[in-house]
């Protein structure tokens, strides 16, 4: 896939695994698992690591497995950075209350590169369709702001089977689009000189200007240059396709 494409695939490796009460033995679970992927990865033809790039992803927890995650956050840090693979952040994959944005500056110093699996969680790792959120917005300012661009991947990680496929599939692509978007706009140099000479003032009066720039008006003329619909014309095209060819599916 590598070569026909001309560019890196991803080989992500993510395990449900834990209890659902509390265990006897925290530790003996997790070296079987480092030593399981030491086996797993140590076997993979793909020595160059120029055409697949491996990463390890965690999870907060799951169902059955409240109590105990054996691959947590804490321990596929530690395992990504001491083999010198990459390390995934899905963003339904931690507490409710917790964001990936944060993490991103924390980690970068220390790893290679990321992967970000982009979704919307709601309470947990519910997968919804990602929509052009604060949260989604605040993951791609920090890789701006970070000039982080060529050491993050990005994924799209959601499904929706109460909503028409294509449309859900359009949804969060163009919300990760514009996310993207939003970014690439910035004032980040004004802001980061802002900051360095102590303007917190001019700094947070600078940011609230920036949501009520004309985005908008930058997407619509995007779309135009690359013969996409805008955001109001879309929708109507899907609509024809659901009537004429997934209607006679069902």
């Amino acid at each position: 896939m590598a070569r026909a494409q001309g560019s890196p695939c991803v080989c992500n490796h993510w395990l449900p695994d834990g209890e659902k009460n509390p265990p006897a033995d925290r530790w003996a679970p997790r070296a079987r698992l480092a030593r399981a992927l030491d086996e797993a990865l140590a076997d993979d033809p793909r020595a160059s690591r120029r055409l697949c790039w491996d990463y390890v992803e965690s999870k907060l927890f799951g169902i059955g497995s409240e109590e105990y995650v054996v691959g947590s956050a804490e321990f596929y840090a530690g395992y990504a950075l001491s083999r010198g693979i990459g390390l995934c952040l899905d963003m339904g994959h931690y507490h409710p209350t917790e964001t990936i944005h944060d993490k991103l500056s924390a980690l970068l110093p220390f790893h290679r590169r990321l992967l970000l699996h982009l979704s919307r969680p709601v309470r947990w790792d519910s997968d919804h369709v990602v929509l052009f959120s604060d949260e989604l917005r605040q993951v791609f300012l920090e890789v701006q702001r970070g000039a982080a661009w060529d050491r993050v991947r990005f994924a799209t990680d959601f499904f929706d089977a109460s909503l028409n496929r294509v449309a859900a599939y359009v949804i969060g692509l163009r919300a990760v689009r514009q996310a993207l978007l939003y970014a690439l706009l910035d004032p980040t140099v004004a802001l980061q000189a802002l900051e360095a000479r102590g303007d917190r003032t001019g700094r947070l009066a600078l940011m609230e200007t920036m949501k009520t720039m004309p985005f908008g008006a930058v997407w619509a003329e995007l779309c135009a240059r690359a013969d996409v619909p805008d955001d109001g014309a879309w929708l109507e095209a899907v609509r024809r396709y659901e009537a004429r060819v997934l209607q006679g599916r069902r």
